[in-house]
This record gives structure tokens, C-alpha cells and sequence, in this order.
């Protein structure tokens, strides 16, 4: 079976141009997703993703397609298209993992993680990242970020863990005030039956993955996607070399960080440069 130019030009975007020729490729060798999957070493759950044009097919994948089929740089070039044409959905995929997640594993290099942001904490990144934003715009994107956080308080919430650097409590984000009160808001949850959080300290110096910041989130069947973030763009992974690579990152960076009751013990530290001023006796 084959798939002809007509079928081609049906595509109306460089991305859904890339998953007909993928999907034409494939029928061409007989060769079905599962198969394709062991040979390229990406899920078939991505591969489905890239051919029906939901996923981006990011590098290495062109190259390793390209070997599979015999095809030369068809798709190396094929994704040269779509990287210009490409505007990237910062977190519209990683949003809809959380909400469904066994487990999610975070780490914060300069920012306190979103699903454990204050309000304030959250309001006073928005008007940096967001200057000419009206009032009610933030206040959509506050409202937006307070309801990803229902997935910590629900019936069935994820295993959390959160690994942060030190630079993350000495940044006062929002001003002293806003600053104390995230950190107390940390607190409670360092050590939990569901949430632990772990804080890297200056003194171990440089560790592996400390240039970015990304989230694995495990689903109920086990696989595990990995977002990562950098430069302001976004983008989620689950093939096997990327998110290996990012799974074993988090335990030499657990491995860094100082034990939960430490963690709190730092915290409390960094709190007090925060603290607000007692009021002067009269």
C-alpha cells in the first residue's frame, strides 16, 4: 500500500507534511508503529504523535528515521520546515500529563515550581514576564495557574517531589514580604506521605542538569514524559534516550541535596533575611 502527492497535499502545515511522509515511509517498508518504535528507539505513543501531527518531531528522531527508511536527509530536512514554521505551546502538553500523573518529579534552578507558587509569587512573575499585561490579563494567568495546583489537593494527587536549588530561596521574586511568605508555604509539604521537597546547597557546587529546569511526570501505565525548559520555550519528551537521561539527572541531583529535615532546616534560614520587621515599641 502506498500514499500518493494527493494524499501530500492534504496537509496543511509543515508538522502535518512531516507525519503524512512518516506514515507513507512506514507503509512503504510494512513496517507498523511497534516495530518502528524498537528500530528508532522512540514510544509508539510519540511516533503516533508525530505522524498524526500532535507531536514535534524533534532531534534525533529525523536522523533515525532517515537511517530506518533509507530515505537519505528527507526528514532532517522535512524538520527544517517545521522548526521555522514551529511557534512552541509552552506547557499545553505537560498541563495535561499533570492532571492525569502517579508522579511528578520537579526541579527548580532560579524559580520556585508553579504547582508550589503563592499567589503573590506567582502575580509578581507574571508582571515581570508580562509588562504591558493588564490587571484583569494577570489575574487570568494567576487563575490559571492556582487551578493546576488542584491536582496536589484532589482525591488522588501524585506522588510530588520537588528538588530545588539554593539560588531559589535567596531570590526575594515579589519583594521581602511575598518572598517569606512562599517560603513558609514551602514548609508544610518538605516532608510528607505525598510531597517531599529537597534543596541543593551552594556547597555542592556544580551538579549535572543545573543549567535548566525540567518535570518527569509518570502516568498510571508507568511511562514516564519529561518537559523540559530553556531560553522561554518548552517542550515534552518521552523517548527512551531523553527521558533516561533526564530520570537519572534527578537522582545525582537528589544525591546533591540536603535530606528533607535539612531542606526545611535551609529554608527556615533563608526565611529570615525575609522576615518582616517587628514594629518598634512605644
Amino acid at each position: 500500500m502506498t500514499v500518493g502527492a494527493r494524499d501530500l497535499e492534504l496537509a496543511c502545515s509543515a508538522r502535518e507534511l512531516y507525519g503524512t511522509e512518516l506514515h507513507r515511509q512506514r507503509q512503504l517498508a510494512r513496517m507498523s508503529l511497534d516495530r518502528l518504535s524498537d528500530v528508532v528507539n522512540y514510544s509508539k505513543t510519540h511516533l503516533h504523535g508525530v505522524e498524526t501531527g500532535e507531536r514535534l518531531p524533534l532531534p534525533p528522531i529525523s536522523e533515525k528515521l532517515d537511517v530506518a527508511f533509507g530515505t537519505g536527509e528527507l526528514f532532517q530536512g522535512l524538520w527544517g520546515v517545521v522548526r521555522r514554521e514551529h511557534t512552541p505551546r509552552r506547557f499545553d502538553h505537560c498541563l495535561e500529563l499533570e492532571a492525569k500523573a502517579e508522579r511528578i518529579q520537579a526541579y527548580g534552578s532560579t524559580l520556585v515550581p508553579g504547582l508550589l507558587q503563592t499567589k503573590a509569587y506567582m502575580r509578581a512573575m507574571f508582571r515581570r514576564s508580562n509588562p504591558t499585561a493588564t490587571p484583569k490579563k494577570i489575574d487570568n494567568l494567576v487563575e490559571k495557574r492556582l487551578s493546576r495546583q488542584e491536582v496536589l489537593w484532589g482525591d488522588n494527587p501524585p506522588d510530588y517531589w520537588a528538588v530545588l536549588d539554593e539560588g531559589v530561596l535567596r531570590r526575594p521574586v515579589g519583594g521581602p514580604s511575598t518572598m517569606y511568605e512562599q517560603l513558609a508555604a514551602l514548609l508544610p509539604l518538605v516532608d510528607t506521605g505525598r510531597t517531599t521537597i529537597q534543596i541543593i546547597p551552594f556547597e555542592a557546587e556544580e551538579y549535572a542538569g543545573m543549567n535548566g529546569t525540567f518535570i518527569l511526570i509518570t502516568a498510571p501505565d508507568n511511562s514516564t514524559t519529561a518537559y523540559q525548559e530553556d531560553g522561554g520555550s518548552g517542550e515534552t519528551f518521552d523517548d527512551r534516550e531523553t527521558v533516561t537521561r533526564r530520570m537519572r539527572e534527578y537522582d545525582r541531583m537528589k544525591a546533591c541535596a540536603l535530606s528533607p529535615k535539612q531542606s526545611a532546616a535551609l529554608i527556615e534560614a533563608a526565611m529570615e533575611k525575609f522576615k518582616p520587621c517587628e514594629p518598634p515599641q512605644i
